[in-house]
């Protein structure tokens, strides 16, 4: 069965949410726009989206103050952030259920961009820094020891 993986994201590419329903009409949308904005500490103050008209529907109803731009070209922060998770869905020869994929992905995007950050943004010096951050922040969380 075909199910439609629906994500939100940031200025800076960071994956807020993600969510996996079987439909991509206007009242998915509505259930993906409660459950982000129920997450979300602020409003958002532009929409970017893609094509299909339910992301209007449910911007409308939701978000009428908000500035909604629709193109295919606009969203490219949003398609770019599929390609960790496409990658990682062929090494698992595809989810087996709706359920799977989403406790999955929902966890797998909040680890990969603590783990990757926007290094085309950074010099070599901050880049390692964070990444060292980022592992020592790990560990902490994880109670992981390290070997030395």
């Amino acid at each position: 069965m075909l199910h439609y993986l629906w994500r939100a994201v940031d200025q800076r590419g960071v994956v807020l949410d993600i969510l996996v329903q079987d439909r991509r009409n206007g009242s998915a949308a509505k259930r993906f726009f409660k459950r982000l904005l129920a997450g979300l500490k602020y409003k958002p103050r532009r929409l970017v989206t893609d094509g299909p008209k339910s992301y209007g529907v449910a911007q409308r109803e939701l978000l009428p103050e908000v500035r909604h731009r629709s193109s295919r070209y606009l969203n490219n922060r949003a398609e770019n952030s599929h390609r960790p998770t496409r990658r990682r869905e062929r090494q698992m020869q595809r989810f087996k259920s709706a359920e799977q994929a989403q406790r999955f992905l929902s966890a797998h995007s909040m680890i990969y961009g603590h783990f990757r950050p926007r290094r085309h943004l950074m010099t070599a010096s901050e880049y390692r820094r964070a990444r060292t951050k980022s592992f020592r922040i790990w560990q902490q969380e994880t109670c992981v020891q390290t070997v030395s």
